[in-house]
């Protein structure tokens, strides 16, 4: 089982990044996927979430009509697209795929500075 996080790296306030998940070794069309984000002295927090099927989504509040996740399951990937970033989406953010047990990714950084 293998979840792979890229897309990370530095950009300005108001700049966006494109997060993608590559997933392999499991039912990927199966699974909800997840992306979390962790930043120093600060709890794993869950970012967004999408089901199998993309019927249900959710955000957590400080992200919402900024971040969009989406999947794509021909492809087993799952992306976040985040735009109007700010300081404070400063973080780690992993890739977690949940269908009884769960998965993670190695995480890839995000730094929003000027």
């Amino acid at each position: 089982v293998q979840l792979v996080e890229s897309g990370g790296g530095l950009v300005q306030p108001g700049g966006s990044l494109r997060l993608s998940c590559a997933a392999s070794g499991f039912t990927f069309s199966r699974y909800t996927m997840n992306w979390y984000r962790q930043s120093p002295g600060k709890g794993r927090e869950l970012v967004a979430g999408i089901t199998s099927g993309s019927s249900s989504i959710n955000y957590v509040d400080s992200v919402k009509g900024r971040f969009t996740i989406s999947r794509d399951n021909a492809k087993n990937m799952v992306y976040l697209q985040m735009n109007s970033l700010k300081p404070e989406d400063t973080a780690v953010y992993y890739c977690n795929a949940v269908y009884g047990i769960g998965y993670w990714g190695q995480g890839t950084q995000v730094t929003v500075s000027s």
